[in-house]
């Protein structure tokens, strides 16, 4: 079989892929050894419940998720978080409201910051002397919880970047990419001097009443089915593992058309997008590209696990109005963050119930998943009781594992993908996209993935190798 494109992975980076490749008119083929497309985008209907084991919204901020979605006909079904818009942190054994006006934690107003209990009042007053903290000439990079400590505190540091900043990415404060990760933050320290002072001056549209996040009645799979749909079923091989990646009749840095091998069945392709995780990347292209596969098996990855858990609603004695909340590594709980589904997303659970999830593992807990599901739920449970005031076990629970699963941008990871440019130069018609190189979450997968499929398609028609 000879296709244009052969692209490695099936998640959410490989799928947009494929789309964008599609409208431009250049044929591929779909591999992935798991039996379900989407990667770490996995949504169940489980006895009247609707739980996403996964990523369950779309950054409004991050137009690209939201814009594939409307090419697919989504757009009507698009839900926004149910009112009230209130995310929580635990101190102490009790859940605080993030401050109002915060950006990315970051207070931006006076009065909703000097009445939380979140911070004590010397943590208040480092923060506010972030005013006058000189900014960072140096223009190399450094770790989310060194630059946050440096501009706000250790305070800060503990109960904002650790579990905010750092645990959405399920990593470790200081050892992330604040470059490569926050850039926006480097950016408003640049141009302020000050992120109080940049923060302050507001964001240049008014906030939607609908706020940013977005998610789908059947949680985010929705999206998957639809792209898959969209894409011819001959070109998706599913359950397919492809064991090697080389040149048929060429040296590696020479053109030629790539061989793509599948166990007994080999494709032939003109180019080759690898969108796996960057460790299979690594393996797959070891023969081909040396360097690069050594560049790729550098990117740290960490597991996590998920625990769906449903209660009776008067079981719950906490009113759960809002979103969920965030755990600092200092409370030590056991859990890095929990979701109220039923209360963030309509339709979510049966009347009278309670549906929520709590998260483990990362880097925090590297061992978690070590242990079965029975231990994951009680310790959840335990977390989860003298919170909420819930009084007894939940009638419904599902754990789900993503093991490396969680691509770790550390500090460097911006030399390493310039590094990583240059090797892929040495194999032309080879390209990478997905979480592990230029993007974490879905929005920001799905732009590099179609910008890439643009590349390709213009790599193609301009140098396409001989035959």
């Amino acid at each position: 079989m000879k296709v244009d494109v052969a692209i490695v992975g099936a998640g959410i980076a490989g799928l947009a892929t494929a789309f964008e490749l599609q409208k431009r008119g250049v044929s591929f083929v779909v591999f992935d050894s798991r039996t379900r497309p989407g990667g770490v985008i996995l949504s169940e209907d489980a006895d009247g419940y609707t739980i996403d084991a996964g990523p369950d919204s779309l950054l409004t901020q991050k137009p690209d998720g939201i814009r594939l979605c409307t090419e697919l006909g989504l757009a009507d079904r698009l839900v926004p978080t149910l009112l009230p818009r209130l995310a929580f942190i635990q101190r102490g054994g009790r859940l605080h409201a993030l401050p109002a006006g915060s950006v990315l934690g970051i207070p931006t107003r006076f009065a909703p910051f000097a009445m939380t209990r979140l911070f004590s009042w010397s943590g208040k007053l480092r923060m506010g002397r972030e005013l006058f903290v000189p900014p960072r000439r140096d223009t190399g990079d450094e770790s989310i919880g060194a630059f946050i400590r440096r501009r706000f505190g250790d305070e800060a540091v503990d109960y904002l970047a650790e579990p905010l900043l750092a645990g959405i990415h399920a990593g470790d404060v200081d050892r992330l990419s604040i470059r490569a990760l926050f850039p926006r933050l480097v950016e408003a320290e640049a141009a302020h001097g000050s992120l109080l002072r940049a923060f302050r001056r507001g964001p240049s549209a008014p906030p939607s009443p609908d706020g940013v996040f977005r998610s789908l009645p059947g949680g985010l799979s929705e999206l998957v089915a639809a792209v898959t749909k969209a894409l011819p079923a001959a070109a998706l091989r599913l359950g397919t593992c492809v064991t090697s990646v080389g040149r048929m009749g060429a040296r590696a840095t020479e053109r030629g058309s790539f061989r793509v091998e599948t166990g007994d069945t080999a494709v032939e392709a003109n180019a080759v997008v690898m969108a796996a995780p960057a460790y299979v990347t690594s393996r797959l292209v070891h023969e081909l590209n040396p360097r690069l596969a050594a560049l790729c098996g550098e990117v740290p990855y960490a597991s996590t696990g998920t625990v769906a858990l449903a209660f009776r609603r008067d079981a719950v004695r906490h009113r759960l109005a809002g979103s969920g909340f965030v755990v600092p590594r200092v409370e030590g709980t056991g859990i890095l963050a929990a979701s109220w589904l039923s209360s963030k997303w309509p339709h979510r659970a049966p009347a009278g119930k309670a549906l929520m999830r709590t998260f483990v593992g990362g880097a925090r807990d590297p061992h978690a998943l070590e242990h079965d599901d029975r231990e994951l739920v009680a310790r959840s449970v335990a977390a989860l009781r003298p919170l909420l005031g819930i009084t007894g076990e939940p009638e419904f629970s599902r754990v789900y594992r993503f093991e490396r699963a969680s691509a770790q941008h550390e500090v460097g990871h911006l030399e390493r993908m310039s590094a990583i440019g240059h090797a892929l130069s040495d194999t032309q018609g080879l390209f990478v996209t997905g979480s592990g190189f230029r993007g974490v979450g879905i929005p920001d997968c799905v732009a590099d993935a179609r910008a890439t499929a643009a590349g390709v398609a213009t790599w193609l028609s301009e140098c396409r190798p001989a035959h």
